[in-house]
């Protein structure tokens, strides 16, 4: 059984998979079925994933000019859509990746550096990130 544990590590059997280049391939087929689940699909064969949380996480923030960008953990940088940031259980941050396909958690190192551009409107008793004249509203929800 291949697992994605809740800090985007991949498991097969138990043992932790370190060769990257596997890791790739199956986040390059990684897809979700009808029903939710997390399925890795090549050629012909298809293997249902475990993953306890989110399969994939926010590893560092960079604020470019006009926007921010992500790096996740399967090693790849894409763009992050702040409108659809959020917190879940435990107060963890969460954002959608890969054109909305997929939800992100945000490490700790992640957070903190995101939490630097967070500001927070006492009168709607919300946090918000200020980007390109527009304030992203946080939204308090699971993903």
């Amino acid at each position: 059984m291949i697992k994605i544990d809740k800090n985007g590590v991949w498991f097969y059997n138990g043992m932790e998979m370190t060769r990257k280049d596997i890791v790739k391939l199956f986040y390059d087929h990684l897809k979700r079925d009808e029903s939710g689940e997390y399925i890795i699909e090549l050629d012909d064969d298809r293997s249902v994933i475990e993953v306890k949380d989110v399969p994939y996480v926010v590893k560092a923030v960079h604020k470019k000019d006009k926007y921010m960008e992500i790096l996740l953990n399967d090693s790849t940088i894409e763009k992050l859509d702040p409108s659809t940031l959020r917190v879940g259980i435990e107060n963890v941050l969460y954002c959608s990746v890969r054109n909305g396909k997929f939800e992100a958690r945000f490490s700790r190192p992640a957070y903190y550096q995101i939490a630097e551009f967070i500001e927070y409107k006492n009168e709607k008793n919300s946090f918000y990130i200020p980007l390109n004249k527009r304030n992203y509203y946080i939204n308090d929800s699971c993903p």
